[in-house]
């Protein structure tokens, strides 16, 4: 079955129907058995994400200090940026579905590797490796949404998927830490499992993709096509700014928590809370989101983010702690999943890998130098750093209203 005819299979509510949420359950219900794969095996390869939230405890019990642990940690990152340039071309040349079984395979091979690691610089070196071999399957996979899915229904695809990520993202870290308790080692072999198994599904059950239906576009030409769409380039400039942001729950963040005279656990909780929230509630609120032009969704999603966060200058107690994680999770909801649904239509189809993969790599940045700029900044003073927060959220939010199209040109919806 070709591209256009799983396109053509998803059903497509009538227009002007005045019930989004059953609307949008029936495209759900519908998408193609190849989009349901994907999202299982993402689930299934993001709750077997055992290592890296565990790596800088795992050198420092087997002897390392914090600074190299940094180091280990700065080099994954290191990889992640590596991998969303190279994981867009992938997909664009061998296909998405290969990209993804090279993924997962040299993935379950760096993770073995990696539990064997003799000295501090092999894991520093297998680290970037393991950062490298698991973030190429990312753009393939939303480029593969975006093959599989007509335009309209891409936004909820996108939605569902991310359901799926943080999904396994909220039980695979609880499920890793009772294998710590028993030993290291099972963490490294549980990755390196996971990983092998979405291998094989995907395999097995994924299509190719675009690949191989339409001819290969070179670097250059995607390079100057991605560098003269204004839309483009002012998305991710104010995707960098939000994922500075958002890079600052995975460190400084924690440390807010603790001086306000929280336990670890308290953190560990609150990180919960996003989690629990984004699986029970994104489907539902994209379903009113995407009725509305995009660029305003994703407006009124990157301010929410970073008032969310600015919040935190004032949150010293349990309540304000949990309203100000609330409000940054509903913008994190409304704006991530239109925003992805967004550059999904705006990608010219043979240079959707290489577009997801650019919009990856500003994450990547944001992952390499955002937690280390926080804390710089937290240093100075916390207030400063929260204050900072909201500026680059509301400034995100502010690129994309005044850089998107009309919202008549550019409405992301349901049912076109």
């Amino acid at each position: 079955m070709n591209l256009a005819t799983i396109q053509r299979s998803i059903p497509v509510p009538a227009k002007g129907c005045l019930r989004p949420l059953t609307d949008l359950l029936v495209v759900i219900k519908g998408l193609p058995r190849a989009i349901w794969v994907l999202y299982i095996g993402t689930f299934l390869n993001k709750f077997g994400t055992f290592v890296v939230p565990f790596l800088a405890l795992y050198m420092t019990r087997q002897g390392y200090s914090l600074a190299q642990a940094g180091t280990a940690i700065g080099a994954y990152g290191a990889g992640h940026l590596l991998a969303s340039i190279i994981g867009g071309h992938l997909a664009d040349s061998i296909g998405r579905r290969n990209t993804i079984v090279l993924s997962m395979f040299s993935t379950a091979i760096a993770m073995v590797l990696l539990s064997y690691a003799p000295s501090f610089w092999m894991i520093v070196l297998l680290s970037g490796c393991a950062g490298l071999t698991g973030e190429l399957y990312r753009p393939a996979s939303m480029a593969l949404i975006a093959d599989l899915t007509p335009p309209g229904h891409r936004t909820a695809a996108s939605a569902a998927y991310r359901v799926a990520l943080n999904a396994g993202w909220a039980f695979g870290p609880a499920t890793a830490g009772f294998l710590a308790e028993s030993s290291f080692q099972w963490l490294f072999f549980g990755d390196a499992f996971t990983s092998f198994l979405f291998g094989i599904v995907a395999l097995k059950l994924l299509p190719h993709g675009l690949r191989g239906q339409t001819k290969q576009v070179k670097w250059s030409a995607a390079f100057k096509a991605m560098r003269l769409d204004r839309q483009f380039t002012r998305l991710c400039f104010a995707n960098l700014l939000i994922a500075l942001v958002f890079f600052q729950m995975a460190s400084s963040y924690g440390l807010h928590v603790t001086q306000a005279g929280f336990s670890s656990s308290t953190y560990g909780m609150l990180i919960s809370v996003n989690g629990l929230l984004v699986v029970v509630f994104e489907i539902l609120i994209v379903t009113y989101a995407q009725r509305f032009p995009a660029k305003y969704m994703i407006f009124l999603g990157y301010c929410l983010i970073g008032l969310g966060f600015g919040l935190n200058a004032f949150s010293f107690t349990i309540p304000m702690l949990v309203l100000s994680m609330c409000i940054f999770t509903l913008g994190e909801m409304i704006s991530m999943p239109v925003g992805a649904g967004f550059i999904s239509e705006l990608a010219p189809p043979a240079m959707r890998g290489r577009y997801m993969g650019t919009l990856g790599f500003t994450w990547a940045t944001a992952m390499m130098f955002g937690p280390g700029l926080g804390m710089q900044l937290f240093l100075a003073g916390p207030t400063l750093l929260w204050l900072t927060c909201a500026s680059l959220g509301i400034g995100a939010g502010l690129v994309v209203l005044q850089g998107l199209s009309s919202p008549n040109a550019r409405t992301v919806s349901v049912a076109e």
